[in-house]
């Protein structure tokens, strides 16, 4: 993910397992309005994700691959859940929702992730 550094990462706590174990972090005007432009499908493989925050919707204009996303609420409560979002799309906003999770396809189907699941960011430790 060129420009971003993987530094925390995504526990799904109701599942008791990582949905990303190299999340980087969108939290500015400019990492937020990029996101994963630039970025290639084997750049973006599994344990990879961007946690885009604050967040009610995204698109994948420019996109060379498709992403899971999911929504969360302001208490990481999955609120929303778009599987497969192609290339030159846009994912429906939610009012709701205070941050999204952008992820490699399918990670949503084989991690089991539903609405109400609760999700966790954690800060990586580094020795």
């Amino acid at each position: 993910m060129p420009g971003l550094i993987p530094h925390s990462q995504a526990f799904n706590q109701t599942r008791q397992l990582y949905l990303a174990t190299e999340l980087a972090v969108a939290e500015t005007h400019w990492s937020r309005l990029r996101g994963l432009l630039g970025t290639s499908d084997s750049d973006f493989r599994n344990g990879c994700g961007l946690w885009i925050r604050p967040c009610r919707g995204v698109h994948t204009l420019g996109m060379r691959f498709p992403i899971d996303v999911v929504y969360l609420d302001r208490s990481g409560t999955v609120v929303h859940i778009e599987r497969d979002l192609r290339p030159w799309r846009f994912a429906p906003v939610r009012i709701q929702a205070a941050s999204v999770l952008e992820l490699p396809c399918h990670t949503v189907a084989s991690t089991g992730t539903a609405l109400g699941d609760r999700i966790e960011i954690r800060m990586k430790e580094y020795v």
